[in-house]
């Protein structure tokens, strides 16, 4: 192995405190990468309880309900505290709004950008726009083409960070997310996760987790699982996640007459997923726009459970060298659908259990993304 190198991670939240996938992807890297010879100091908006939950590894620069300017300011000065403490070898940038206070502190240090996807844009979707969009998508590009090395969760996002934001191909490099294989091994058998859930035997059951926003097409699913029911009368889908379109699903399940077979769970416990993949036949991401890889399925396959995917972002390089009969034939509720139907009655292949499994494991556990990210940083240093 090479020879040890100390890097600085500037993330968003603490997974613990605030779930997310940039945030789960974080925490796994500060856990991961030191068994291939990165040494990691992370910093991130959060509580007091950030260094403890961490091991040490990742302090808070300010609380993360604090006031913009509080927290930027406490993200500049705390990247200077750390720069006295040892100047890094790399910068690891995973957020761009607390990467920017940062730039001009780290002179003569090569930089990488974790591009988990675009800020401004995501933001637009879900009805922000005006100089607020603005100011984001120039905060980015600011960000970003300071970058020595850009990783991307697939070539989608790699095509919007060269098409959006003027970042050279020759800069971007190609990692996946990653998951804790080990962990999304739930091995009791169906029935039992469906009796710990109180969930029916008999029933077909679809399983979806998703921040309940516009760009994740959970109206889509809805409006898709009318036709699924003509096809499979018993079917039952359960929506897990919170947002600001809770009031609005729950009134679309009602008049899609669907209140028997679509139910939405709030919010699931971190530690409870596994048992729900588990429980499940099939899971479905039936996202619209902007999803760069979707840690979702590969947390079900992890399971041991199949998932669907509309053809969308980087939804189709996660899942389609598994089997392509994955992935959607098309967005909207009718080809949505349609597929489920077809999965669920057989007509549609879908892999089993243990090829689900071997898939995660091989491409997605920790250590084999950790040590993809390790030698992009290694990449970065030499060219720098």
């Amino acid at each position: 192995m090479s020879a040890p190198i100390d890097s600085l991670q500037i993330g968003m939240h603490w997974f613990g405190e605030r779930p997310g996938g940039l945030d789960r992807m974080f925490a796994a890297l500060i856990a991961s990468l030191p068994a291939q010879g990165v040494n990691v100091r992370g910093m991130v908006a959060g509580s007091d309880e950030v260094a403890a939950a961490s091991g040490g590894s990742v302090r808070s620069f300010a609380n993360d309900k604090a006031r913009l300017g509080t927290r930027l300011w406490g993200a500049r000065a705390h990247s200077r505290t750390l720069k006295r403490a040892q100047k890094p070898d790399i910068v690891a940038s995973h957020f761009a709004l607390y990467a920017a206070p940062t730039l001009g502190v780290f002179g003569g240090v090569p930089k990488v950008v974790h591009f988990h996807g675009p800020w401004a844009s995501e933001s637009g979707v879900e009805g922000s726009g005006g100089m607020s969009g603005a100011f984001r998508y120039a905060l980015e590009r600011m960000v970003y083409n300071g970058g020595t090395r850009h990783i991307v969760l697939s070539n989608a996002f790699g095509k919007i960070l060269t098409e959006r934001y003027g970042v050279p191909q020759d800069r971007i490099r190609v990692v996946p997310g990653c998951v804790d294989v080990e962990r999304f091994n739930a091995t009791m058998p169906r029935r039992d996760a469906r009796t710990a859930l109180d969930l029916p035997q008999d029933r077909p059951l679809m399983f979806c987790v998703r921040r309940l926003v516009h760009r994740m097409g959970l109206d889509d699913l809805i409006d898709a699982m009318f036709v699924v029911r003509q096809a499979v009368p018993d079917v039952l889908l359960v929506i897990a996640g919170k947002g600001p379109m809770e009031d609005a699903l729950r009134s679309r399940i009602t008049a899609r007459g669907l209140d028997r077979n679509v139910r939405l769970a709030g919010f699931v416990p971190d530690e409870a997923l596994p048992m729900w993949y588990r429980a499940s036949d099939v899971t479905v991401v039936p996202s619209v726009a902007l999803e760069g890889f979707g840690l979702t399925t590969i947390e079900s396959l992890a399971s041991g459970t199949p998932v669907l995917v509309t053809p969308v972002g980087g939804l189709p390089e996660a899942v389609s060298p598994l089997s392509p009969d994955l992935v959607l034939p098309a967005g909207g509720f009718h080809a949505i659908g349609s597929g489920i139907a077809d999965a669920l009655l057989g007509i549609r292949p879908l892999p089993d259990s243990a090829a689900c499994r071997d898939y995660a494991c091989t491409h997605f556990a920790h250590p084999v993304i950790a040590a993809q990210v390790a030698q992009v940083y290694r990449d970065a240093i030499d060219a720098y």
